[in-house]
């Protein structure tokens, strides 16, 4: 998940009740989002571009963390495929992850990079702010170092929250 904005949808403990931990790739917002998080599973998060010093205390800019085989980094600002911005370029360019994971465009994306043999996503925005029309997060599991059975989580119009 990404970009919370400060929103926390009661719904993220039925859907993400099976999972083992979450992982927020920043813009939380408020650190009451972080601390319901952490409160409900194991999470791993980063900080984002809004976070004010609360939040920035308690999270880094990027993690990088291996789960059941797979090699994961995650950074809010990242870009994407042919666009990543230099810092994250630079990382990939000496050891490229498995995963990588990048909020901050409110955009879902799930591309393969040829280029480092990695798996981006962006799991969209799922808080009530920004541009974005349909608030998104992903679910997946990871065998052996492999992605399987992902699925885009749609929460609904972001219009259709009331602040």
């Amino acid at each position: 998940m990404s970009d919370t904005h400060s929103y926390f949808d009661e719904r993220f403990y039925r859907l993400f009740a099976d999972v083992d931990e979450i992982w927020h790739a920043g813009d939380l917002g408020d650190i009451a989002v972080l601390e319901k998080l952490r409160a409900f599973k194991p999470t791993v998060a980063v900080y984002g571009n809004i976070d004010d010093y609360k939040i920035r205390t308690e999270l880094k800019e990027t993690e990088r963390f291996t789960r059941d085989g797979a090699d994961v980094l995650m950074t809010h600002i990242g870009g994407y495929p042919g666009k990543y911005v230099p810092r994250v370029k630079a990382m990939l360019d000496a050891n490229a992850p498995q995963i990588f994971i990048s909020g901050h465009s409110h955009i879902l994306k799930v591309i393969y990079d040829k280029k480092y043999n990695l798996l981006h996503l962006n799991p969209g925005a799922c808080g009530i702010s920004g541009f974005h029309h349909v608030r998104t997060a992903l679910i997946f599991a990871i065998d052996n170092g492999a992605v399987k059975d992902m699925k885009v989580i749609e929460l609904g119009p972001r219009a259709d929250v009331k602040k």
